[in-house]
């Protein structure tokens, strides 16, 4: 992979960003009527960034709910959800959906694709219960990296009122949680919704972050061509159409719904 490529996607003014983001917030939350914001604590490296940032100076207005399936979701990525938690000090509720997924599964036919989505909007639901409770807006925190090639569940964890950290790439990301002095240990970790067991994104993508987001940085941003884009990265023509398919048959989780009158 192209280096200096990897290096234009990272080397951000994050100070700034964080100023940004952090003003976004507390913009949406006065024009809204909003009491505050309510995000999903995975234990993950995406969520752990809105919590740090939420943290600064929206710490009295943020709610945290972590919502492990126990039948399948890694001990330690409670675990490290739990340490978020105490080192920002934000409220949080502790949910187990794993009653919640196998009441559904009693009345549905088998199907593990399925029902991996299935958690995501079950999660989905739990959020916005507590945000009606509370008038909270629900944060998302889908990157642009995921954003681009539909990684993610539609009315699940692509279910949100504002979406802080979508401009930024996933190796921004990883970045930004540095200068926020999340743990190394979140940082370092393999990138995962939890869908099913042994659930990895790379795994299951079939390529790093570091092509996904060199091959989306050069399509969308740098505006090249697919051929220039294999030139510029020296990879395989079919990794960069790989990525670029994704992003094609997951356009209709980036729009809104479809309708066949446009004055509806």
């Amino acid at each position: 992979m192209n280096q200096d490529i990897i290096n234009e996607i990272i080397n951000q003014d994050y100070p700034a960003i964080i100023e940004i983001i952090e003003k976004f917030l507390t913009k949406q939350i006065e024009n809204n009527h909003a009491r505050g914001v309510i995000l999903g604590l995975s234990g993950g490296i995406d969520s752990a960034v809105l919590a740090y940032i939420c943290k600064r100076k929206l710490k009295e207005k943020t709610l945290a709910i972590i919502m492990p399936d126990t039948q399948i979701t890694p001990s330690i990525e409670t675990e490290d959800a739990m340490r978020m938690i105490a080192l920002t000090g934000l409220e949080y509720k502790l949910i187990d959906i794993k009653p919640i997924v196998n009441e559904y599964s009693k009345y549905l036919e088998p199907n593990d694709w399925a029902k991996g989505n299935l958690r995501a909007r079950v999660r989905a639901n739990i959020l916005y219960y507590y945000a009606n409770t509370k008038n909270y807006l629900v944060l998302g925190s889908s990157d642009k990296s995921e954003y681009l090639i539909g990684y993610f569940t539609k009315y699940g964890d692509g279910a949100s009122d504002l979406v802080p950290i979508i401009s930024l790439y996933k190796l921004q990301v990883r970045e930004i949680a540095k200068f926020l002095d999340v743990p190394q240990s979140v940082i370092e970790k393999k990138s995962s919704p939890h869908l099913w067991k042994e659930h990895e994104a790379e795994k299951e993508l079939g390529m790093s972050y570091e092509d996904i987001d060199s091959i989306l940085y050069c399509i969308f941003d740098k505006k090249l061509s697919i051929e220039k884009t294999v030139e510029t990265l020296q990879v395989e023509k079919q990794i960069v159409e790989k990525v670029y398919q994704l992003y094609l048959n997951s356009t209709h989780k980036r729009e809104t719904q479809q309708k066949p009158f446009e004055d509806l």
